[in-house]
């Protein structure tokens, strides 16, 4: 590639991700990794990925597990591993194990937030990292005839002592281990705190960095956005989905149900994955949310930029007649936007006659990199029904280069007689657009 090429695709990256970096600023995110992660040898990287997005403003509540660093611990000291239902059985002996693992991954944790080497991601960082008794826990108890031990469950978290932190500007770690009023130590589950940390907090996000999880396809196309019910169904279907991919569902549907308003899954072997989740439009995990992450509604003045932005490309091209400023903000009444996370990713428009039950559509765009998935559809069936409540029965478009388009989906050839009175008189003789016409009702 050359040097120039590289440059430029350095200056669209940087620019597209602008729009991220500012929503993100003073947002709080809640990220989970399991103790795999920590033993892995590009858990440096990580690390200066989330120390980047502490620099650019975003309050970051990190929750580690720790479950092959204590089986390890385990098998040292002769410790047999007891399970029950998917959790560990923590006995007194256990308990010592789960202590010390916890303590030395947090303390790998926060060594390598305080890195501040020259030549190195994180020269400069001088991040403030806070841990403590942040987390109340209680015992699991008996159940089904099984004692649990010293295995717990969140209680309580200390939310305002968090927001304290974080209002300082400090990362704050939190261990998977919870305390009770009488002195009490509790094996707990990162995922739990995690989500239970994220609900007291009202956390903008809860990311969750999994060991591979799988983004199931539906209709050939791999999911990356389930509502919450979606998520549910998912979860209770007949899919065969594996132990740890329905933990996971089961935090985030729990998550969503107590408006945490974005839960992200991910595949934490995917280098960079936190960054190109959260930088880039269409991410690479899994995001569940019961916001409306994209829809069809009508266009507002504040979208005359994003429209000139998406119809810009293709008026270079001679697609489409060229709009100016001034225009596209005297017709916005006229339009309907896709929009997908704040972005208008494609336009259409639907201009009545005066006093003709016909109308123009007019200006339909869809983004290079969202053509092929339905969405000009979407818009065409949009307009369709908009024009059907003014009473219009009849839809004319002109173009040049997409007829076949059109014609697919029930257009048929006509002329400029064809065309709306106001129309004829503007036609453009020299650019020679095709005229199409469509019975509706």
């Amino acid at each position: 590639m050359k040097t120039s090429d590289r440059h430029q695709q350095f200056i669209d990256s940087f620019r597209h991700s602008a729009p991220y970096i500012h929503a993100h600023r003073d947002r709080t995110f809640v990220i989970v990794f399991g103790g795999e992660a920590v033993e892995d040898r590009q858990f440096p990287e990580l690390v200066h990925d989330i120390a980047l997005l502490h620099s650019l403003g975003i309050r970051l509540v990190l929750v580690h597990g720790a479950r092959p660093q204590i089986e390890t611990k385990l098998i040292a000291a002769g410790i047999q591993m007891e399970y029950s239902n998917g959790l560990r059985i923590t006995s007194d002996a256990a308990l010592q194990c789960v202590k010390e693992a916890a303590g030395t991954v947090r303390v790998e944790v926060e060594a390598l937030l305080s890195m501040g080497l020259a030549n190195t991601p994180m020269s400069g960082a001088r991040i403030g990292v806070s841990s403590g008794n942040f987390v109340t826990a209680r015992p699991l108890g008996v159940r089904n005839g099984v004692d649990y031990c010293h295995t717990g469950e969140v209680r309580r978290i200390d939310g305002p002592a968090i927001r304290q932190h974080l209002a300082e500007r400090r990362i704050v770690l939190l261990s998977p281990l919870g305390y009770s009023p009488t002195g009490e130590v509790f094996n707990l589950s990162a995922e739990e705190i995690a989500t239970r940390t994220a609900t007291e907090l009202h956390a903008d996000k809860l990311i969750m960095l999994a060991e591979g999880f799988n983004r199931h396809r539906r209709g050939g196309n791999k999911v990356t956005q389930l509502s919450m019910r979606e998520a549910e169904a998912l979860l209770h279907s007949r899919r065969k989905l594996d132990e740890a991919d329905k933990r996971h569902l089961l935090f985030a549907i729990q998550a969503c149900r107590q408006q945490v308003r974005r839960i992200h899954l991910l595949d934490r072997h995917i280098n960079g994955a936190l960054l190109l989740e959260l930088f880039t439009r269409d991410g690479l995990g899994m995001l569940i949310t019961d916001e409306a992450y994209e829809g069809i509604r009508a266009a507002t003045i504040d979208d005359v930029g994003g429209i000139l932005e998406l119809i810009k490309p293709l008026e270079e091209e001679g697609v489409l007649v060229k709009r100016s400023r001034e225009l596209l903000e005297m017709e916005i009444g006229y339009f309907l936007v896709i929009e997908r996370d704040g972005a208008i990713i494609a336009c259409a428009a639907l201009y009545p006659g005066k006093r003709e039950s016909l109308a123009e559509l007019a200006c339909l765009a869809v983004h290079a990199d969202y053509r092929n998935e339905g969405r000009g559809d979407a818009l065409l069936q949009a307009i369709e029904s908009r024009a059907l409540k003014h009473g219009i029965n009849r839809l004319v478009v002109l173009t040049t280069r997409t007829a076949h388009w059109f014609r697919e989906r029930g257009f048929l050839p006509g002329d400029t007689s064809h065309l709306p009175d106001a129309k004829k008189a503007l036609y453009n003789y020299q650019r020679n657009s095709k005229v199409f016409y469509k019975p509706l009702g």
